[in-house]
């Protein structure tokens, strides 16, 4: 797939040089890497919209995919924005098909497959150096560039640009945390000092909720304080290589007695959840993000306010605290065409502007980039995103991470907690570079490897449970106890990269166990759409038998479960659509040493219908309506 789009992209260029687009009505060569593009270069306003000649220029109807937050309305609204470009463009005909997927996920399954990817799809920012890697993003030109440069904030250009290139446009400015707090507790010349806000706290026996002891993505800004730093690179195939990580150093010493301080406080509470803050727990600080403001402002009512986060002092020095931040981004695929690709870029100039900025704040309080827009009373008067920016400041760019250092980098704060010297603290960073150094000599069994992961047995999703595979391409758990209302999930090579939820998609929600029980785990991934599918079995079952065959569409890869009952038989829990032709077998322990069909034959459905499949005692099998 690399190569074909290396070519993909040769072909573009060199159609771009020939056909030499023009906007204004002057012509132009395209800079590198424009790719015939004319959005955004030659402009009479610099509101993405271009001139009019331009617009004649690339007349004509194009059909376009579109993939954009999963959000309530987010499809609709876009939709509404396409047709006024087109309406801005007279000419330009766009017929989208837009479809919903998470900015988690688009980059996964852009990378997967570029070429039956998104033309236009919004992605979250720490996925950049894989779309880039992988071919999928069509970099903007010089003009462009400098339009795109001058109507956002550095940070969301920082975030959009690898090396010297810009490769995307920036569509939000909002995910990073600051510091909620209950005014009528903390008194405002105590917001510059953690110390202060902890002796405020503990003054009115209220918490101070930080989540350090669970989340590698907040205690980090102790580290980012003191200027510490822990950048990943990657290789060409998106392989983690290298790591330039300084934590285990005098300033990541220096980092966590500053941790401490909150660590050791009876204020302190090992949260960011505002739904928490505002539900029974008698908090005066949280610290979170803007998806936390309306909860917290219902909470506070009042006394509801927010700004950056403060500075700690040790040995003398003030360090303030640092976070990261983050943005959306919008990315246009490479095409075989040059106008098209000129007609894409200018679409995504235009969602990217201030009107659909502005529009998408109104609706969904979304922080825009767009520096117009982040000027509008509206905006400016909102407090959760004036924080935000306040805190931007300190804030580092959240760029793609190896996916084991969020749980590897919970640890030092945990040893933090208990440490009383020096030594220890030193002892625990020690700990950490060696831990992520050896995510470096990964093997490769090692990182195809599933494991689980959760609130079982009481842990909180910091132990790794592995799983077996057998030889049918099924990975198996030991018996795991769960409780009811235990959440696990899947994920591979002991991290966050590739990872399964309940509905079998990647990132999907947690599993949550509805009734407590003792059960086997059974797994089956399928490398090349990302889709796993999961079942647990009773282990009443794990020693009887189970079913599998080419019921519910599947393949002879999912055990279905068989309950043992009172005259011996085995009978499936659950009633199945059975088709005609449909085979299976029943087996004992998820293997084919002792299995049971027609004879030595597969059991064939005679009959369409619903039944549950019962084994009998004598090995026979029937099907029961």
């Amino acid at each position: 797939m690399k190569k074909k789009l290396s070519v993909l992209l040769a072909v573009v260029l060199t159609l771009s040089m020939v056909l030499g687009l023009a906007g204004c009505g002057k012509e132009e060569t395209p800079d590198a890497g424009n790719q015939g593009q004319t959005s955004g270069q030659d402009t009479n306003k610099n509101d993405g919209t271009g001139s009019s000649n331009a617009a004649a220029e690339l007349a004509g109807t194009y059909d376009i995919t579109v993939w954009v937050s999963e959000v309530d309305g987010v499809k609709e609204l876009t939709a509404k924005q396409i047709n006024d470009f087109c309406a801005e463009n007279p000419g330009i005909v766009i017929n989208a098909t837009i479809e919903g997927v998470s900015e988690a996920d688009s980059a996964t399954q852009m990378i997967t497959s570029v070429e039956d990817g998104a033309d236009i799809y919004c992605f979250a920012q720490d996925q950049l150096a894989r779309l880039v890697m992988a071919g999928a993003l069509n970099p903007l030109g010089k003009q462009a560039s400098a339009t795109v440069t001058e109507l956002n904030d550095a940070g969301a250009v920082g975030a959009a640009t690898v090396g010297d290139a810009l490769y995307c446009y920036p569509l939000t400015s909002d995910n990073g945390y600051f510091m909620y707090y209950d005014k009528s507790v903390i008194k405002e010349s105590s917001l510059d000092s953690l110390e202060a806000i902890i002796a405020d706290c503990e003054a009115a026996g209220k918490l101070f909720s930080m989540e350090l002891e669970t989340s590698a993505w907040y205690n980090a800004a102790f580290f980012f304080a003191t200027g510490c730093k822990s950048n990943w690179v990657t290789d060409l195939d998106g392989n983690f290589v290298s790591v330039d990580d300084d934590f285990n150093s005098a300033n990541g010493v220096i980092a966590l007695k500053g941790m401490q301080k909150l660590l050791k406080s009876k204020a302190y509470n090992s949260s960011s959840d505002g739904a928490q803050f505002a539900a029974a727990v008698p908090s005066a600080v949280v610290i979170s993000g803007t998806w936390a403001a309306d909860v917290v402002k219902s909470a506070l009512g009042d006394n509801f306010a927010a700004t950056d986060l403060p500075s700690f002092t040790v040995d003398g020095k003030s360090y303030h605290l640092g976070s990261y931040s983050g943005n959306k981004l919008l990315g246009v695929k490479p095409q075989l065409d040059a106008k098209r690709t000129a007609v894409l870029q200018r679409l995504a100039l235009y969602l990217t502007g201030e009107k659909c900025q502005t529009e998408r704040f109104n609706q969904f309080n979304w922080g825009p980039s767009n520096k117009a827009a982040q000027q509008t009373d509206a905006v400016k008067n909102d407090i959760a995103l004036s924080a935000l920016a306040l805190q931007g400041a300190y804030a580092v760019p959240q760029c793609q991470i190896e996916g084991a250092w969020w749980d590897i980098a919970k640890v030092y704060a945990v040893s933090a907690k208990e440490a009383n010297t020096d030594a220890e603290l030193k002892a625990a960073l020690a700990t950490y570079e060696e831990s992520i150094k050896g995510r470096l000599n990964v093997s490769v069994d090692e990182k195809m490897a599933w494991s689980i992961i959760g609130s079982i047995n009481g842990d909180s999703w910091s132990v790794d449970i592995p799983m077996t595979l057998d030889n049918k391409g099924i990975w198996h758990s030991d018996v795991l106890t769960f409780k009811g209302g235990e959440e696990f999930k899947l994920r591979q090579g002991g991290g966050w990269d590739v990872n399964i939820g309940s509905d079998g998609q990647l990132n999907g929600p947690n599993f949550v166990v509805s009734d407590a029980g003792s059960f086997i785990i059974n797994f089956v991934f399928d490398d090349s759409s990302k889709i796993g599918s999961v079942s647990l079995v009773d282990q009443d079952s794990v020693f009887g038998y189970t079913v599998i065959g080419t019921i519910n569409g599947d393949s002879w890869t999912v055990d279905l479960p068989m309950a043992l009952q009172a005259d011996g038989s085995w009978l499936t829990t659950e009633a199945y659509n059975l088709v005609e032709g449909d085979e299976f077998k029943c087996r004992q322990g998820f293997g084919w040493d002792v299995c049971h069909g027609d004879g030595g034959n597969n059991f064939k459905v005679a009959a369409a219908g619903t039944y549950k499949i019962k084994l009998n005692a004598d090995k026979t099998i029937e099907l029961v309506k």
